[in-house]
This record gives structure tokens, C-alpha cells and sequence, in this order.
């Protein structure tokens, strides 16, 4: 059984920084990727990010240039570096790990981004 906690959400203005965290109860080294989605209210959950094993990086459209996905082997940490953030960023995130053939997921972090 894996767990995944996020944290690092919070309030933020238009045009600001945050970076969420996600730390994984096993190794990470186990999951063939990582990653966050998001999903606000009234909209489809979607996928913001992803890194697999090899280090391979995906991005949605809207976030390419402002988010950054990381990974510490040795610390079993995910990372979303957030910058230039917008409203329409605003959401729940939520950290994801694949090891066939399950994903998991933790409960999500919440991101505010006022305008």
C-alpha cells in the first residue's frame, strides 16, 4: 500500500510562486511515474504534470513555462514548482504515482490564486 501526502497550498496573488510538496510513504523509485493533476470546481480533473523514471517530463498546454515537475529519489519527494501563477489556476492538486497496474493518489492540496 503507497500513500502520498501533498502539501504547500495556500493563497497566493496573480503572479506569484508556490511550490507543492508530495512525499510518498514507499520508495519512489518503485513507480514508473509521478505526477499532479488538478481539478476545480465545475471542471474536469486534468493533468498538470508528470516525470517518469528515466526523467522524461510532460506538461498541459496552459502551465508549459511556468511549472516545473522535480523528483528527490532520496527523500521520496515529488515537487510542483509554481510561478507566474493565475486564476485560473486555482484548484485542488493532487500528487499521483503509477506501479503497474495501480495508480495512486493522495487527497489533494488546495491553490487559491487571487486576482
Amino acid at each position: 500500500q503507497v500513500e502520498l501526502v501533498e502539501s504547500g497550498g495556500g493563497l497566493v496573488q496573480a503572479g506569484g510562486s508556490l511550490r507543492l510538496s508530495c512525499a510518498a510513504s514507499g520508495s519512489i523509485t518503485s513507480m514508473l511515474t509521478m505526477g499532479w493533476h488538478r481539478q476545480a470546481p465545475g471542471k474536469q480533473r486534468e493533468l498538470v504534470a508528470d516525470i517518469t523514471r528515466d526523467d522524461t517530463t510532460t506538461y498541459a498546454d496552459s502551465v508549459k513555462g511556468r511549472f516545473t515537475i522535480s523528483r528527490d529519489i532520496a527523500k521520496n519527494m515529488l515537487y510542483l514548482q509554481m510561478n507566474n501563477l493565475k486564476p485560473d489556476d486555482t484548484a485542488a492538486y493532487v500528487c499521483n504515482g503509477y506501479i503497474f497496474p495501480r495508480h495512486y493518489w493522495g487527497k489533494g492540496t488546495l491553490v487559491t490564486v487571487s486576482s
